[in-house]
C-alpha cells in the first residue's frame, strides 16, 4: 500500500462557532485574525482570536482523516487484512481529533460567552468615535512615534504607515485614555505611541459592522437542534 498522506499545513476552517463571533463582533473570522496580527484587538478579543486558530487547527485535522477514511473506504485498495488495519487506525485517529476539536470548541465557547454578555449589557447611547479619530487610532496601531522637530519646535506623530497625525489630535485621544507615549524616549528622538486597552475596545467597537440577532447555526442531518451528534 501506498503511504499515508501527511496532514496539509493548518489553516482556517469554517467551524458551527463561527457564525456567534461574527455577529457578536460583526467581523468575519478573516478580518478577526488579521486585525490579531495588527495589534488592533482587546485583550478579550484577542482571547477568542487565538482559541479560535486553535479551533480552525484542530478542525483542519477531523477533516483530514474523513478525508483519508473515505479515500480508504473508495475501492482504491484491495480489501484485505491490511486495509482493515490502517482503517481501524484511522478511526482512532478521528475519534482523536474530534476530542480535541471539542475540547478546543469548548475554550472557544468560554472566551466568547463574556464579549457576549457584555455586547448585550453595551450602553447603546455610547459616544462613538469619529471618523478621523478612528483612523488616527488604526494608524497609531500599527507603530507610530511622537516627535518634536528641532528648529520648529512643532510635534507631530508619524505612523509606521507613513500617516501623519497632528499632536492636537494625539492630545485629544491621550486625554481621552485611548493612547498612551512611552515618555522614557526623549521626543526629538521618537516617543513611541501606542493604544491602550480602551483604544483597542474603542476602535474596534467603531469598525464593527451593526448586527442583529446572530444566525442560528443549522443542525446536522439526522439531527435535531437539540440533539449532540453521536460517536462510537
Amino acid at each position: 500500500m501506498p503511504p499515508e498522506p501527511a496532514p496539509t499545513p493548518a489553516r482556517r476552517a469554517v467551524s458551527p462557532l463561527d457564525h456567534r463571533i461574527e455577529a457578536v463582533t460583526g467581523h468575519d473570522i478573516d478580518t478577526l485574525w488579521a486585525y490579531r496580527d495588527r495589534g488592533v484587538l482587546d485583550e478579550p478579543h484577542a482571547h477568542l482570536v487565538d482559541r479560535h486558530r486553535e479551533l480552525a487547527k484542530s478542525q483542519t485535522g477531523v477533516a483530514f482523516y474523513l478525508r483519508l477514511l473515505n479515500r480508504l473506504s473508495s475501492g482504491e485498495f484491495d480489501v484485505d487484512d491490511a486495509l482493515f488495519t490502517r482503517i481501524d487506525r484511522t478511526v482512532d485517529q478521528l475519534e482523536e481529533a474530534t476530542d480535541a476539536r471539542d475540547a478546543a470548541a469548548g475554550k472557544v465557547l468560554a472566551a466568547l460567552e463574556p464579549i457576549e454578555a457584555a455586547a448585550a449589557a453595551l450602553a447603546p447611547d455610547a459616544k462613538p468615535l469619529s471618523t478621523d479619530d478612528q483612523a488616527a487610532l488604526l494608524a497609531i496601531a500599527g507603530g507610530a512615534k511622537l516627535y518634536e522637530h528641532l528648529l520648529t519646535g512643532r510635534m507631530s506623530v508619524t505612523a509606521a504607515s507613513g500617516t501623519r497625525i497632528p499632536h492636537a489630535k494625539l492630545q485629544r485621544l491621550e486625554d481621552a485614555g485611548l493612547v498612551v507615549r512611552d515618555t522614557d524616549h526623549p521626543v526629538h528622538a521618537g516617543q513611541p505611541v501606542s493604544l491602550t486597552d480602551a483604544g483597542r475596545t474603542a476602535l474596534f467597537a467603531a469598525r464593527r459592522t451593526p448586527t442583529t440577532q446572530a444566525p442560528k447555526v443549522p443542525a446536522r442531518p439526522g439531527t435535531s437542534p437539540s440533539t449532540p451528534a453521536q460517536r462510537r
